[in-house]
Parts: structure tokens; C-alpha cells; sequence
């Protein structure tokens, strides 16, 4: 039984990681410089900061194969949002930038089809 929690766990961070690089090659692509990939704090991650230029922009990358279990940015929810933005915070005030531009864009992947949503949440 706990081997195959362990292999799903397995399964969706090798995916995960896929949406990553990914949605990394595409922002790179539309111009944005990547500035950080998975940034960690103790309140939480950051799947992508790039900077479209003057613009901060904290993405968060959701996929999924099928529209089985709905669309990828319906798992964002309320609680995520506030992480996302706490990690924000926290990534402005470290690197001194307290008077910067920002928005918050979710990149969705569902199967091969890519869709960046500019100004997801505020």
C-alpha cells in the first residue's frame, strides 16, 4: 500500500517538473528573463518568478492530462493564492525590491496545449 502512495507522490513531482521546464521554455520564448524556478520558503513555493519587463511575475504552473478531474487552475484555491502571495512578499523584501510591479499568472497544461493566464489572481 505505501509503495504505491510513494510511486504516485514519484509520478507527480516527475510531471510536475515536466509542467515546469515547460512552461520555463515558453515564458522564455514570449521574452521574460526566469529569475528563480521552485523558490522555497517555510510559508510555502513558487513555481516560476520571471520578469516581463518592468514587471515582477510569480507563476504558478498547474497540468494535467485530462479534464477529468477538471481544469488545472480550478486546484488553485483561496489558501493557495494567499501562499503564493506571502512567498511574494517575502521574495520583494529579500531582494530589496519594495516598490516593484507585480502580477500573478498561472500557467495551465492540459495534455500538449499550453495557456498562459495573465493576471490570474491579484
Amino acid at each position: 500500500m505505501w509503495i504505491q502512495k510513494y510511486e504516485n507522490r514519484m509520478k507527480n513531482k516527475v510531471e510536475g517538473n515536466i509542467g515546469e521546464v515547460l512552461s520555463v521554455n515558453f515564458l522564455k520564448k514570449q521574452g521574460y528573463k526566469i529569475l528563480s524556478i521552485n523558490f522555497k520558503t517555510k510559508f510555502g513555493e513558487i513555481d516560476i518568478i520571471a520578469q516581463d519587463k518592468d514587471t515582477y511575475v510569480f507563476v504558478e504552473v498547474k497540468r494535467r492530462e485530462t479534464l477529468k478531474f477538471g481544469r488545472p487552475i480550478e486546484a488553485i484555491d483561496y489558501r493557495k493564492e494567499l501562499k503564493i502571495k506571502r512567498v511574494a512578499e517575502y521574495y520583494l523584501n529579500k531582494t530589496k525590491n519594495y516598490e516593484a510591479n507585480v502580477r500573478f499568472d498561472v500557467i495551465e497544461i492540459l495534455g500538449k496545449e499550453i495557456l498562459h493566464i495573465k493576471n490570474a489572481f491579484m
